[in-house]
C-alpha cells in the first residue's frame, strides 16, 4: 500500500474521514501519507474543536517567552483596534500565570500591558537566565524584573532613540552571575544614559566572559573585562588602538575575536595583530582585516596561536594597492597548524571581480591536509565554480560556500563545528 500513488491514497483515506483515530495513526507512516491525510483532517476542523481535550498543558512546558513575537502575531492577524488589547491580554494570561516558569525572556518592544499585575508573574520570572530587552522598558514591568530576576547570565540591551529608562541599571546591578552582554545602540545622542549603563556593567567586570557591541563606548568598559573570553565588535566606532589595548590587558583567556570591517591604516592594523599573537595564545576563532604589509604579522600570529581553527579575513584589494594573494597563501600553507582548515575571505572592494584561479596555489599545496572548509564573499554574481568542484572531487575542499557581497549574512554558520 505504501507504493500507491497520491490519488489512490487520497481516495482510500477519504473513505476513512470519519474515523479520525485511524487517520491520526497513519500520519507518521511516511511523508506522502502525511501530506495526503492532512487536507482530509482539516476539511472541517471545527466539528471536533469542542470535543477534543488536550493531553498536556503544552504552554507549561515552554521555557522561552518571546513577548515581541506574541505581539507581532496578534497585531498581524487582528485589525480592529477596539479589541486588540483585550486579545493581547487574554493570550498573555495563558503564558504568564502561576503554572508557568521561564528561563528566557524577550521583551524589546514597548509593552503597554501591565504584566506586573498578572497573577503568578513572580514565579514565571524567578528563574530567568537570559533577558533581551529595550532600555525604554515600561517602568512597572522593569520594577517587577528588578524584584524577581537575580540570576540573569545573558543580557541583550537595545538602546532606544529616546525615553530610556535609567532604572535599567538597578536590574543590571541586581544580577549575581552576569557573564554575557550584547549592547546594540540605535543612537549616540543619549551619552549620559549610555555612560550610566556602562558604569553599571563595569561592576560585573570580573564575571563577564562574552561581549558584543555595536557603535561606540563612552567609558573604559572593554578594558575592565579582565576575564573576557569572546569579543565581538559589530561595525563599532571603537578605535583600533582601543581594541589592541583591551587585548593587551586581558589575561590570555580570549578564544574568539570578531572585528567586523573597520577602516584602519597598516600601522594600527599591525598593532592589533601583534596584540593578538602576544596575548591570545588560546584563540580559536579570529575575524579580522588584513592588509598587504601586515601579512608577515599574520604569519607570526599563526605560529603563536596553534589552537586557531577558524580564520575570517577581510581583504582590501584595489587597483592602487593590489593585494598579494600568493604571499598570503604561502604563509597559510607554511604556518597553519593542523587544527586550522576553516577559512573565509571577504573581498571588500566593490570593483574587484575575483577569479578563482587566484586560489589555485592555495589548493594545490593543501594536498595531504585536512580537507578545507572555504567561504568566499565577493561581488561577482556569475562566478564559475568549476575549479571548486574539481578540488572537491580531489578531496582538497570538503565544503564550499559563496556569498554575494550584498547578501552577506553571518559567517561560518554553514560549518559543522564538530568536524
Amino acid at each position: 500500500m505504501s507504493e500507491l500513488n497520491r490519488d489512490v491514497l487520497y481516495l482510500i483515506f477519504e473513505q476513512l474521514q470519519d474515523n479520525k483515530k485511524i487517520l491520526y495513526s497513519c500520519l507518521l507512516v511516511s511523508k506522502t501519507w502525511c501530506e495526503t491525510i492532512i487536507p482530509i483532517l482539516w476539511k472541517n476542523p471545527w466539528e471536533c474543536l469542542n470535543k477534543k481535550k488536550l493531553s498536556f498543558n503544552y504552554i507549561s512546558y515552554c521555557r522561552h517567552l518571546n513577548l515581541d513575537e506574541i505581539l507581532r502575531i496578534i497585531n498581524e492577524n487582528i485589525n480592529e483596534e477596539s479589541i486588540i488589547l483585550n486579545v493581547q491580554n487574554e493570550i498573555l494570561t495563558l503564558f504568564i500565570n502561576e503554572n508557568t516558569k521561564f528561563t528566557h525572556l524577550y521583551i524589546c518592544k514597548i509593552l503597554e500591558h501591565q504584566i506586573h499585575l498578572f497573577h503568578g508573574v513572580e514565579r514565571c520570572f524567578s528563574e530567568i537566565v537570559f533577558l533581551s530587552c529595550s532600555t525604554g522598558i515600561n517602568n512597572n514591568t522593569l520594577t517587577k524584573l528588578i524584584e524577581t530576576c537575580k540570576s540573569i547570565k545573558e543580557l541583550k540591551l537595545f538602546f532606544e532613540l529616546k525615553n530610556n529608562n535609567c532604572r535599567i541599571v538597578k536590574l543590571i546591578e541586581a544580577q549575581r552571575k552576569l557573564s554575557n552582554i550584547v549592547l546594540t545602540h540605535n543612537t549616540n545622542d543619549d551619552e549620559p544614559f549610555i555612560k550610566i549603563v556602562e558604569d553599571s556593567l563595569i561592576k560585573h567586570a570580573s564575571t563577564i566572559q562574552y561581549c558584543k557591541i555595536s557603535r561606540w563606548l563612552t567609558t573604559n568598559l572593554l578594558s575592565s573585562f579582565v576575564n573576557l573570553k569572546e569579543l565581538e565588535l559589530d561595525r563599532p566606532g571603537v578605535q583600533i588602538e582601543i581594541i589592541a589595548s583591551l587585548i593587551k590587558n586581558t589575561s590570555g583567556n580570549l578564544i574568539e575575536i570578531k572585528v567586523d570591517y573597520v577602516s584602519n591604516d597598516e600601522i594600527d592594523n599591525k598593532k592589533l595583530i601583534q596584540a593578538i599573537y602576544d596575548k591570545c595564545p588560546n584563540i580559536k576563532y579570529l575575524k579580522i582585516l588584513v592588509r598587504n604589509r601586515n601579512i608577515p604579522e599574520l604569519e607570526k600570529l599563526l605560529t603563536n596561536c596553534p589552537h586557531l581553527n577558524r580564520l575570517y579575513l577581510f581583504i582590501v584589494d584595489n587597483q592602487e594597492h593590489t593585494f598579494d594573494w600568493d604571499k598570503l597563501f604561502e604563509i597559510l600553507i607554511r604556518s597553519s597548524s593542523t587544527s586550522l582548515f576553516k577559512f573565509a575571505f571577504n573581498i571588500l572592494n566593490v570593483n574587484y571581480l575575483l577569479k578563482l584561479e587566484t586560489f589555485k596555489l592555495f589548493f594545490d599545496n593543501w594536498k595531504g591536509r585536512h580537507p578545507m572548509f572555504l567561504q568566499i564573499t565577493a561581488v561577482d554574481e556569475k562566478m564559475d565554480f568549476t575549479l571548486i568542484e574539481r578540488y572537491k572531487s580531489e578531496g582538497i575542499i570538503k565544503k564550499f560556500d559563496y556569498r554575494f557581497q550584498y547578501n552577506i549574512n553571518e559567517d561560518f554558520e554553514w560549518i559543522d563545528d564538530n568536524i
